[in-house]
């Protein structure tokens, strides 16, 4: 008996929103479940919205990236600030892998859009290149979503698989 594929817990409204000009906030956890932050700078997903990569600044997200290369547990909020509207979405099998010359242009066409999102709340252009600083460069994340949760403030429907 053939089993089928499983299904995205992503939507396509999802995907727009995690691959828009959103804030992304990537957490892990270490060995001691201390809890790490990092910003990303930028998310993909594959055709079937089964697999994110995310694009961590390997300077400022040195301890993430440790963290996920340790024990490879994700968890991924996706905001868009003129919104609210949020998301979350989680994976157990992180992996890191080198960012390509796809991935440079997925950051730089992020944090233009980012620029452009935050402007019409009033905000420079220095703050996104601020807080979307990848002085050393950028590592790719790749995951399988096992879970996503809409977090958009007020009563929201959970969805996991």
């Amino acid at each position: 008996m053939d089993v089928p594929p499983l299904r995205s817990p992503i939507g396509p409204e999802q995907a727009a929103l995690l691959e828009g000009p959103v804030s992304i906030i990537v957490g892990s956890r270490d060995e001691r479940l201390r809890p790490h932050l990092t910003r990303a700078l930028g998310c993909r997903l594959d055709a079937e919205r089964r697999r994110a990569t995310v694009l961590l600044p390997s300077d400022a997200g040195a301890q993430v990236l440790a963290d996920l290369q340790a024990n490879g547990r994700i968890a991924v909020v996706a905001s868009q600030p003129t919104t609210n509207r949020t998301l979350q979405i989680k994976g157990c099998d992180a992996t890191l892998q080198p960012c390509t010359a796809q991935d440079e242009a997925l950051a730089d066409a992020h944090l233009a859009g980012f620029i452009d999102e935050i402007g019409r709340l009033g905000f420079g252009a220095e703050v996104a290149r601020t807080v979307h600083r990848r002085d050393t460069g950028l590592v790719a994340v790749a995951f399988t979503v096992a879970e996503a949760y809409e977090q958009t403030p007020g009563p929201q429907s959970l969805r996991s698989i």
